[in-house]
């Protein structure tokens, strides 16, 4: 699938070479971490100037928005009758907006996550939320 895509970028390039598509595209197989994704999808919104429309509130309502598309590719259905390709899509949006909403208040996603994680284990000890999806306020 990683040849396929960069096969058609390096087509995409070569048919708009006069066009700045994004000058990380290129690299995109090779991006491991949240930084260089980050800094991969600023560069693709400001080259179309996209910036000017992304402040915290607009963000954090885009993520609202894809992550409610995402829940309706499981309305009405199995979990297995799910299109895997559509909740795919849904959940590369709900990333490239979380991405964009911590990167607008200069957050570390890697950090964040790692400090909530750290307050769901005070939450949520082992020995009592183990095999319940209880609230933690409901564990005893």
């Amino acid at each position: 699938m990683v040849g396929v895509f960069s096969a058609n970028v390096r087509k995409l390039e070569e048919k708009h070479k006069n066009h700045y598509i994004c000058t990380s595209l290129s690299n995109i197989d090779t991006m491991n971490d949240f930084e260089e994704l980050t800094k991969f999808v600023k560069d693709f919104i400001d080259a179309r100037d996209w910036g000017q429309f992304h402040n915290p509130k607009d963000l954090a309502l885009a993520l609202s928005i894809e992550a409610a598309e995402l829940n309706e590719s499981f309305l009405w259905k199995k979990p297995e009758e799910a299109k895997p390709e559509k909740v795919r899509e849904e959940l590369a949006d709900v990333i490239i907006y979380t991405l964009l909403l911590a990167e607008k208040y200069g957050w570390d996603i890697s950090s964040i996550v790692k400090d909530k994680m750290k307050e769901n284990a005070v939450k949520y000890p082992v020995e009592k939320a183990k095999g319940t999806a209880k609230k933690y306020t409901e564990l005893q």
